[in-house]
């Protein structure tokens, strides 16, 4: 068995040193933590690198009788224009731990402030398989496995083994098994009032070497079919996604966004049913328990017509209607009440309340 460690900067994941106390700060915008670039101030504002800051960060908050919400990088949260009362925990512990298990297989130990897409890179260039259908989606690794991100027929839950998290009433660390974190659709065990108490440290992976690939995604045979590609490794499908990603979403760095604001919609079957009658093109995808998936971003532009709409400074994407953007000078309450609009408007269509992927801070 190979055992190797990957740092970035200091390994401080794993090895409890640190060169500087940590610094909490006050009346902090949040709009440039956040990729929807809106909101207030947080009232006290704290980056962790180790679980020893977490928890002096977190004993901070409960001396000062204070709420906390942990924050990667804000791919996924929509900050209030009042802003936060209480302490941002800006999430930076980071480390990467391979442990290559057999020859097929490698498991990787990962710290929940690694930056997610940096990841899905260097695994695909060490030919470790199972991430690359994820790539390009910004974020943190923590957040990753909070919301089990998914994207072209995978998952988070598909590739993660289990879950380290920090008890914040006990500062005790309880490892959870993949069965543990009752993994949804963008959803798990951590996102329950129950998981609240709990913040992501680590989240393990188990991978393969040169595993198979799961290239059925219409799209992303359409991208090997043009480039001629008839075996393509796990590189040549990151690529793909990567372009098809690109040449449908906005960039963070330039428009303020959250990505897919709504979430695809699980219906009965005989409702999907219906609205297949109705809309004879709508995709219907098997889910759980007999119920069927509905793609929003279908709903929102060949149904409802409003990809590229535009109100004011908020808007649906031009290649995307899934995505609402700011396209400047947006308040959160503008994209809110842009938000139920769209809402209302595919309702009153098909009878179906669409429901928010981001997260309200």
């Amino acid at each position: 068995m190979k055992l190797r460690t990957e740092c970035s900067g200091l390994f401080l994941l794993y090895v409890s040193v640190y060169a500087e106390s940590m610094k909490i700060q006050e009346n902090i915008s949040l709009k440039k933590w956040a990729t929807f670039r809106t909101g207030g101030n947080a009232r006290y504002f704290v980056r962790v690198k180790n679980t020893k800051e977490l928890k002096e960060a977190l004993g901070f908050s409960q001396r000062s009788d204070l709420r906390n919400f942990v924050l990667g990088k804000g791919a996924n949260t929509l900050v209030s224009d009042q802003g936060y009362f209480g302490l941002i925990i800006r999430m930076e512990i980071k480390g990467i731990l391979i442990d290559e298990k057999s020859k097929n297989a490698v498991r990787v130990t990962v710290g929940a402030g690694e930056d997610w897409d940096t990841l899905v890179g260097k695994m695909v260039r060490r030919k470790f398989t199972g991430l690359e259908n994820l790539s390009y989606i910004p974020g943190t690794v923590g957040a990753a496995a909070f919301g089990n991100i998914g994207a072209y027929g995978v998952e988070a839950k598909d590739i993660i083994s289990s879950v380290e998290a920090l008890n914040t009433e006990t500062m005790k660390i309880k490892k959870f098994s993949n069965e543990e974190c009752a993994f949804g659709y963008r959803e798990s065990f951590f996102k329950t009032k129950d998981g609240n108490k709990y913040i992501i440290t680590k989240v393990i992976f188990d991978l393969k070497k040169n595993g198979m690939l799961k290239t059925d995604y219409k799209d992303v045979q359409e991208y090997f079919e043009k480039k001629k590609i008839i075996s393509p490794t796990s590189k040549n499908l990151r690529d793909a996604i990567i372009e098809i990603r690109k040449n449908k979403l906005p960039d963070i760095a330039i428009v303020g966004t959250a990505g897919s604001f709504f979430k695809n919609p699980i219906v009965s079957k005989r409702k999907a049913e219906e609205l297949k009658k109705e809309y004879p093109g709508l995709p219907l995808y098997f889910s759980a328990e007999g119920k069927t998936k509905l793609p929003a971003g279908y709903l929102l532009d060949r149904i409802c017509g409003i990809k590229g709409y535009k109100k004011g400074n908020v808007g649906t994407w031009e290649k995307q209607a899934l995505c609402l953007v700011n396209y400047g000078n947006a308040t959160t309450k503008e994209i809110l009440e842009f938000a139920e609009e769209v809402k209302e408007k595919v309702q009153k269509k098909t009878g179906i309340v669409l429901e928010m992927e981001v997260q309200i801070l």
